[in-house]
């Protein structure tokens, strides 16, 4: 049912029914008369009873009630109209010919929302119902939109919930999957300290530290995009470098090429566009052997001296090729005694202030430069610490990873 248009025509009329509740036969008879002849569908009842009864039963659009009848009287009626469910929403129109302030009042106090005053004129009527009708309609229609807000609310309250309780088993899969403090100590040739927090809305942040066959296999990658589709391909490609670990595919361009074709290949079956930058590094007996396109790789030296090793040219994204052989290099790096490595995620460098400030790379350099002296421990909670005071109170929307090894 559409609502009324301004100026109405008897077709419009026609879809509404009218119930006319009056104990005055010649009343009742020029109304319906009126009405009908207007398109209105007209019922009518000659005291309050029957017109309770009438109006449960068919469920008019609109109610006339006289005031003045046997029984109960039109207040009474139409405060049991608004007593019961059924038939509450209905608006009623009295028509009397009480005319003091004190009547008026009651009327709108019991439910009324108009008056027409007797003897009563034709053409005031039909203005006054095509008013209310549309009123009552334009309310029905607020009241639909307003249940479907809270419908769709609801339904965003579920989800964000159901997606919070995803997210947060995604968060503790991500954590559970690091490698453990027993394990890097494990590691006697290397003082490596490690940190992951993950962003609330858990991004794919990769790292591993894996030991095989007297070498050590480092990996450290991003994740495009959060939430629990990135968390999921960062298990994934965990999962891969440990299983080509454990089977032995030990030349690194070829390593990084079959994790390459694990990930486009599961991708694809997925329908998903996410892909990742990730670094491998070979470490045996002081030599690093690099590959893949992540972030800058900062080799330390001694003295905290800093070379920027750019891996743009070393690989290619995770996920969006096929085979990525022709693009994939790789770069030997000697360590001495006291030399080392950093190694990070965007969410250090990319990190904002509340002021939108990139916290950068030569901040980060600074920190590690200055702290290079101490343990990698102490140089990684140097590094967070600094970090964490130039976020300040601003939302965290990145996982925030640091890498950091010390030849000893």
């Amino acid at each position: 049912m559409s609502t009324l248009s301004e100026n109405p025509t008897e077709s419009e009329f026609q879809e509404y029914t009218i119930l006319i509740v009056d104990d005055n036969p010649a009343n009742l008879s020029v109304l319906t008369d009126y009405l009908e002849d207007n398109g209105f569908e007209i019922m009518a009842a000659r005291d309050g009873k029957t017109g309770l009864e009438m109006a449960h039963l068919a469920q008019p659009d609109i109610i006339l009630l006289d005031v003045m009848m046997p029984g109960i009287d039109g207040f009474e009626t139409c405060r049991r109209f608004k007593a019961s469910d059924t038939t509450k929403e209905i608006p009623v129109i009295f028509m009397t010919a009480l005319t003091s302030l004190e009547d008026k009042v009651k009327g709108f106090e019991v439910g009324g929302v108009d008056y027409i005053t007797k003897p009563i004129q034709q053409e005031e009527v039909l203005a006054r119902i095509a008013t209310h009708l549309r009123i009552r309609e334009l309310t029905q229609k607020l009241q639909r939109k307003t249940q479907e807000v809270i419908a769709l609310n609801e339904r965003l309250t579920e989800d964000n919930f159901r997606m919070s309780a995803e997210l947060d088993v995604t968060r503790r899969l991500q954590q559970m999957v690091l490698p453990k403090e027993q394990e890097l100590k494990q590691i006697t040739e290397l003082d490596i300290a490690s940190f992951m927090e993950p962003a609330d809305e858990v991004g794919g942040d990769y790292y591993d530290v894996l030991q095989h066959n007297g070498s050590i296999k480092i990996g450290i990658g991003d994740v495009t995009g959060h939430g629990l589709e990135s968390g999921v391909l960062m298990l994934m490609v965990q999962t891969a470098v440990r299983t080509l670990l454990n089977n032995n595919v030990t030349d690194p361009e070829n390593f990084l090429n079959v994790i390459n074709r694990t990930v486009y290949d599961n991708m694809q079956r997925l329908c998903s566009d996410k892909n990742l930058t990730l670094s491998l590094l070979d470490y045996r007996a002081g030599r690093l052997r690099l590959t893949g396109q992540h972030e800058e790789v900062l080799v330390v030296r001694k003295g905290g001296a800093i070379e920027r090793i750019d891996t743009f040219d070393l690989g290619f994204m995770i996920g969006v090729e096929a085979d990525i052989a022709p693009f994939i290099s790789q770069l030997e790096i000697s360590l001495q005694q006291g030399d080392g490595i950093v190694l990070y995620t965007d969410g250090i460098t990319e990190a904002r202030n509340t002021e939108k400030k990139l916290y950068g790379l030569k901040q980060l350099c600074e920190v590690i430069s200055h702290n290079w002296h101490l343990s990698a421990y102490e140089i990684q909670k140097a590094v967070i610490a600094d970090v964490r005071q130039h976020i300040g109170t601003q939302k965290v929307f990145d996982d925030i990873t640091l890498l950091i090894f010390k030849q000893k």
